[in-house]
C-alpha cells in the first residue's frame, strides 16, 4: 500500500457497521489524515484499485471518496501519474494565518481618532444598561403579549416562495406598500398629512434622529432640546456637531418663550409633544401653535418625535404637530419598536416634499435600506388590520399594568417615591423626597435587581427635582409588585444610611 508510512491502514478502513456510506467514511478518514499532516502535501495516494484491494472494499467506493476529495480541493490528479495531496489546502484559502500579537504599548504609539470620533465616543445615548430586561426598564413593550403565531404565518407567506424583488436591493425610501400603509395609518390615527413618497423607512427612531441631525444641521448650529429630554436625540444632535440648548418644560410642554430667549437663531427644535420623555407632559394645543408660529418666523425646522402616541388612556389624542403645520417646517418621526417589538428595527420619517431627495440620499449612504422581507411582513400586518387590533389590545393591557404599578407604589412606596397615574405612555416618573440623590437611589435599586433610571441623567444641566423613571409595560402584575417591594427596600436602606 503506497499511503505514507506514518498512516496506518486502520485509520482509513471503513466500518460496515457504521450508518454512513463506506465511501463517505473513507473520504472523512483521508481528509482528517491530510489536515493532521499524516499525509503531507505532495504525497502520492495509491491507485483506486490498490487501495480497494488493501481495504477489501469495492473500487467504486474508493473512486467516490477520491472524487469528493478532488472536488473539494484536498487532492489533485495528474494525468498518467496518479493522485496527490494538494499543496494548498481549502482551509488555507478560507482562513487567514494568525500573526504574532503586538504589544499594547506598540499598538498605541502614534494612534489617534478624529475629533468627531472622540465626540461620538464621549456622547451618552442611553441610560439603560445592557443585559436582560428587568423591572422597571422603560421603553420595553409587552413582548409576552405579541401575536407571534400570526406574525410567523405572515413571515412564512413571504419566505415560502420569496419574490425576487424582495431578495434584491430595495429602494432607499423603503418598500412601497409599507410606505403606503404607514401614510394611511398616520393620516387616520395622527392627522398627519403626507403622501407615501414623503415616508422614509428607517432602522428605528435612532437612525431617524441621526439622519435628521445630519441633513438639517451644520456644525455649530443651535438646537433647542427638551430639558430633561431623551438622550438618544441629544446624542444624535451632538454627534452631528450641533450646539445643544436645553429648554425647560412646564405643564404645557416645551417653553417657546424660554427657547426664543436662550437661542433666538436656533436652526432646529427637537420636541416630543404627544408624551414627553421622561416627564410624560403632553404639549397643549396653544403651545403647539406657538411653537409652529415661532419656527415659521425664525426659519427653523421642527423635529417631532411622536413618542408613545399610540398609547393614550384618557381622552382623544391631540393632532400631531405635522398635521397642524402649514409651512412644511416639521419633520415627523416614529417607530414600531415600542408598539411591536424592538428587534424589528423599523421606523419611519415623514419629511416635507422638498426634502425627500436629500433624506433618501442620506438613507442610502447610511445603510442603503432596511431588510425588505421584514418590511413586506409589516405591511401585511398593517393592511390586514392586525396592527390596529394589536394596538387596541395593548392599550387595555398597558392601562392595567400602569394601574398595577400605581397600586403597588401606594402600598410599598409611600413616603419614599411619589407616583401618580399618567394619561399616556409606557412609563411613570416618580419624584423622590427633597435631599435624596436619584443616582444613589438608582444604584441601590440595581443592587436589588431593579432598574430605576435617575431623572437627573436626562438633564444637560442640574436637575430641579430628583426622581426615578419606571417602565411598566413589559411586566405582569406579579413582577410589578415584587419590583416595587425591592425598590422600597432599596430606598429604605438609602434612607437609613443617610440618617446614620
Amino acid at each position: 500500500m503506497k499511503l505514507a508510512t506514518s498512516l496506518r491502514l486502520a485509520h482509513v478502513a471503513p466500518d460496515p457497521r457504521e450508518r454512513a456510506p463506506l465511501y463517505r467514511q473513507l473520504y472523512e478518514a483521508l481528509r482528517r489524515a491530510i489536515l493532521a499532516g499524516q499525509l503531507k502535501p505532495g504525497a502520492r495516494l495509491p491507485s483506486t484499485r490498490e487501495l480497494a484491494e488493501d481495504l477489501r472494499v469495492s473500487r467504486n467506493t474508493v473512486m467516490n471518496a477520491y472524487e469528493q476529495l478532488l472536488a473539494e480541493g484536498y487532492v489533485e490528479g495528474q494525468t498518467g501519474s496518479g493522485t496527490y495531496v494538494s499543496r494548498l489546502l481549502p482551509e488555507e484559502l478560507l482562513h487567514a494565518r494568525a500573526v504574532a500579537k503586538r504589544s499594547p504599548r506598540a499598538a498605541r504609539e502614534g494612534r489617534d481618532i478624529s475629533a468627531r470620533g472622540r465626540l461620538l465616543a464621549a456622547t451618552p445615548s442611553n441610560v439603560s444598561r445592557t443585559g436582560a430586561s428587568r423591572p422597571f426598564r422603560p421603553g420595553s413593550p409587552a413582548i409576552d403579549a405579541f401575536p407571534f403565531e400570526l406574525w410567523s404565518r405572515l413571515v412564512a407567506r413571504h419566505w415560502r416562495r420569496p419574490r425576487r424583488d424582495l431578495l434584491n436591493y430595495g429602494e432607499p425610501g423603503g418598500y412601497a406598500p409599507l410606505r403606503e400603509a404607514v401614510a394611511a395609518y398616520l393620516g387616520a390615527a395622527r392627522a398627519v398629512r403626507c403622501e407615501p413618497e414623503q415616508v422614509i423607512v428607517v432602522a428605528g427612531a435612532q437612525q431617524a434622529l441621526d439622519l435628521a441631525a445630519r441633513v438639517l444641521t451644520d456644525a455649530g448650529d443651535s438646537v433647542w432640546v427638551e430639558e430633561p429630554g431623551y438622550l438618544g436625540a441629544k446624542g444624535a444632535l451632538a454627534a452631528a456637531g450641533a450646539r445643544l440648548v436645553p429648554v425647560p418644560l412646564d405643564e404645557e410642554g416645551l417653553s417657546v418663550e424660554a427657547g426664543a430667549r436662550l437661542a433666538p437663531a436656533a436652526r432646529l427644535i427637537y420636541a416630543s409633544p404627544s408624551h414627553q420623555y421622561p416627564t410624560g407632559v403632553t404639549m397643549s394645543l396653544s403651545r403647539r401653535l406657538a411653537l409652529l408660529e415661532w419656527a415659521g418666523r425664525a426659519g427653523a425646522w421642527v423635529l417631532e418625535d411622536d413618542y408613545d402616541s399610540e398609547y393614550r388612556y384618557a381622552g382623544r389624542p391631540l393632532a400631531a404637530l405635522q398635521g397642524l403645520d402649514r409651512e412644511q417646517r416639521v419633520v415627523y418621526l416614529g417607530t414600531f419598536s415600542k408598539v411591536l417589538f424592538p428587534a424589528l428595527r423599523i421606523g419611519y420619517i415623514v419629511v416635507p416634499e422638498d426634502l425627500v431627495d436629500a433624506f433618501r440620499a442620506a438613507r442610502s449612504l447610511s445603510d442603503r435600506h432596511s431588510p425588505t422581507v421584514e418590511q413586506a411582513v409589516l405591511a401585511d400586518f398593517i393592511v390586514e388590520g392586525h396592527f390596529a387590533r394589536h394596538i387596541r389590545r395593548m392599550r387595555a393591557l398597558y392601562a392595567e399594568r400602569q394601574a398595577a404599578l400605581v397600586a403597588a407604589g401606594r402600598e410599598e412606596l409611600g413616603g419614599l417615591l411619589e407616583l401618580r397615574p399618567a394619561d399616556a405612555g409606557l412609563h411613570l416618573t416618580g419624584l423622590l423626597p427633597a435631599g435624596v440623590s436619584d443616582r444613589e437611589a438608582s444604584l441601590a435599586a440595581e443592587a436589588r435587581g431593579v432598574e430605576a433610571q435617575p431623572l437627573s441623567a436626562f438633564h444637560l444641566g442640574p436637575a430641579r427635582r430628583a426622581g426615578l423613571v419606571l417602565g411598566y409595560a413589559a411586566y405582569d402584575g406579579r413582577e410589578i409588585r415584587e419590583g416595587a417591594r425591592q425598590l422600597a427596600a432599596a430606598l429604605q436602606s438609602l434612607r437609613r444610611a443617610r440618617s446614620a
